[in-house]
């Protein structure tokens, strides 16, 4: 059997495989569809494409950020992992986890919260920052009172927890509020990687 072997045509081919097979992304915009075409070779679902819902200032604001070195903050270091950490170096940018953090897990505990909640409630202001979220709705709900408290204040939230208890749910919350510019995807779908993949359209732009 015949196959290619170098990543760069693999890549390529598969995102004009992409936009044969979704309709959609010709009605995008140019710079939302290299988000959408990156969350679709990521899953290898066409079918995705329609849940995506990215407000309009969302890619501008990232862009914008990351030019001028922000912080990148996450719910979960699996986000990070798959991070292009090339580009990031290259703009300077920093990111941050903090769910392993002992401190944490001492509050989580003493409290009854989650990790993911206790390390965004610790997170400050935010001001400036991209917010990542790709595995915990709890974070996702706890950002959200937060932004709606005026407690915080991201440049970009990029919320895509995924499951059957809260995720849809917290996803809808963040669309709803509509305070802060957001990238996320609609039912229970997401996860690490698909938050890690919009990190990654926003950085290759």
């Amino acid at each position: 059997m015949n196959f290619t072997i170098d990543p760069e045509a693999i890549e390529q081919e598969s995102m004009s495989i992409i936009e044969k097979n979704v309709p959609l992304l010709a009605t995008l915009p140019k710079k939302e569809r290299s988000v959408v075409k990156r969350i679709i070779h990521t899953t290898g679902d066409f079918n995705i494409a329609p849940l995506v819902k990215i407000h309009p200032l969302a890619v501008d604001r990232g862009l914008a950020a990351i030019h001028r070195g922000c912080n990148i903050y996450t719910d979960v270091n699996m986000v990070l992992a798959g991070l292009n950490n090339k580009r990031l170096a290259a703009f300077g940018v920093r990111t941050i986890c903090r769910i392993a953090d002992p401190s944490v897990a001492e509050e989580a505990s003493r409290t009854g919260q989650t990790r993911a909640m206790v390390a965004m409630g610790q997170a400050g202001s935010l001001k400036g920052d991209i917010i990542v979220i790709g595995n915990a709705p709890t974070a996702l709900f706890t950002l959200c009172a937060m932004i709606d408290r005026g407690e915080a204040d991201p440049t970009l939230v990029i919320g895509t927890p995924v499951g059957f208890v809260g995720a849809s749910e917290s996803k809808e919350l963040l669309v709803k509020l509509n305070k802060v510019p957001y990238i996320t995807i609609q039912g229970t779908r997401g996860g690490s990687t698909i938050a890690a993949s919009i990190v990654n359209a926003l950085l290759y732009m």
